[in-house]
């Protein structure tokens, strides 16, 4: 198999760039005293107890429930789990079963690190689209649960300020989302909204391009996947800009707290732009008075970032089928459900959401699967995407500092252009 040799970007995802020699004979997983097939596994879950739990309970299920096949799992911290992925492929070890963050898929799938995952189409269909990973008209991946952002605040707050509680069909305006800030700062919330600018990242990218979009502008002409021209420094892009580079010069939203939603919850700040797993620490903090709030419509309607981390099978595998049955045999609604509730995510079928305790048609978290089901926009589906995600951290992070917002957006477009001209298009036409 010819590879592609990665490096790594600064949003800790990975880029392929270049071709290589051929990479060594499939992963070899050997077999136990009992002649079962050995079935390697890989996750990023170290450190995260709760995870770790559920795979443990999957694991140990799957190899009682048949003789055929014994799945082995080894777990990494976050932190270091691309580079053992990227050292892995180049000695041609990966192991069988590996977990990935959605938007690095199409990288690694044309660098050649995986293969089709093979599922059956009514398990896939199945799933939140958002928990489903697409590669030139494959599927190679896909996941238990997805993750979602909101804006959190307290009704009392609103309430004394005259503020209308928007919903999910009918979010607040532009306008009203601005005047929502200014009315906040005049009642002496020295930063009105928290949006978590002191993190870092593939945050940035996460959190901020759903705005973007909802301006009308994008990271990437999705149309061709060729160019950032026109999308990412077009007229649209630049209100964007403008708009985010106000929110800081205006005294909105700072970049000097922490990360998390500690400033809500000390009621420093009114409101607060984070995600799902910050709900539960939000409730048991402020109780009935919290709202979960959509995002607000900046022109084309509100946007959330979609795709979290999924399952996927290497292309060195060489028990295969093995693997699709463990895959298959994972994704069953009360492992999801139990995914869910120890992980504050989003369960990635309906009837998953419906046991769940905080997911449910009448569960405190359930605005969080609207939001998901109604706005959710997936990273752009191209190899690309890892240093469109650093690019685009670069240039935000410069309009934030007070940079020239159509200078600065030209630079990112010719930055992204660049690579994708380098890489011969990564296969699009």
């Amino acid at each position: 198999m010819r590879r592609r040799t990665p490096i790594l970007a600064s949003a800790g995802l990975v880029m392929a760039v270049a071709l290589t020699g051929c990479g060594q004979a499939g992963q070899g997983d050997d077999t136990t005293a009992d002649g079962r097939t050995k079935l390697s596994m890989w996750t990023h879950s170290a450190g995260n107890p709760a995870e770790l739990e559920v795979y443990e309970r999957i694991i140990s299920d799957f190899n009682e429930s048949q003789d055929e096949y014994e799945v082995v799992h080894e777990s990494f911290p976050q932190g270091a789990y691309n580079d053992a992925i990227v050292a892995a492929a180049a000695s041609g070890d990966l192991p069988c079963l590996l977990d990935l963050d959605g938007p690095i898929m199409p990288n690694w799938a044309w660098a050649g690190y995986l293969q089709p995952l093979g599922l059956p189409t009514e398990l896939t269909d199945s799933l939140l689209p958002t928990a489903v990973g697409v590669w030139d008209g494959e599927v190679y991946s896909a996941g238990y649960w997805d993750a979602a952002l909101g804006i959190f605040a307290r009704k009392s707050v609103l309430d004394a300020n005259g503020i209308r509680i928007p919903t999910t069909s009918e979010p607040w305006t532009a306008e009203e989302f601005g005047a929502a800030l200014g009315t906040l700062k005049d009642a002496g919330y020295e930063t009105p909204i928290d949006i978590g600018a002191e993190d870092t990242g593939e945050w940035w990218p996460y959190a901020y391009s759903p705005f973007l979009q909802s301006f009308g502008g994008d990271l990437i002409d999705r149309s061709t996947m060729l160019t950032s021209e026109g999308v990412l420094n077009g007229p649209e892009a630049v209100a964007w800009g403008e708009w985010f580079a106000g929110l800081f010069a205006d005294g909105y939203a700072g970049n000097s707290g922490t990360v998390g939603n500690q400033e809500f919850i000390d009621d420093e700040v009114a409101l607060s732009y984070t995600g799902v797993w910050n709900a539960v620490a939000a409730l048991d903090a402020v109780g009935d008075d919290l709202l979960i709030l959509p995002p607000p419509d900046l022109g084309e309607g509100p946007k959330i970032g979609g795709g979290s981390w999924q399952w996927a099978i290497s292309s060195e595998c060489e028990a295969a089928d093995g693997a699709r049955e463990y895959l298959e045999f994972s994704f069953q609604d009360d492992y999801i459900t139990e995914f869910a509730d120890k992980q504050v995510v989003i369960p990635a079928t309906d009837a998953a959401a419906q046991a769940s305790k905080y997911f449910g048609d009448d569960g405190a978290l359930r605005p969080f699967v609207e939001f998901s089901q109604e706005y959710a926009v997936l990273r752009p589906e191209t190899p690309a995407y890892a240093v469109i995600s650093s690019t685009f951290e670069t240039a935000a992070k410069d309009i934030m500092n007070g940079a020239d917002v159509q200078e600065t957006l030209d630079r990112a477009v010719s930055e992204i252009d660049a690579n994708i001209a380098s890489n011969d298009g990564y296969g699009f036409q």
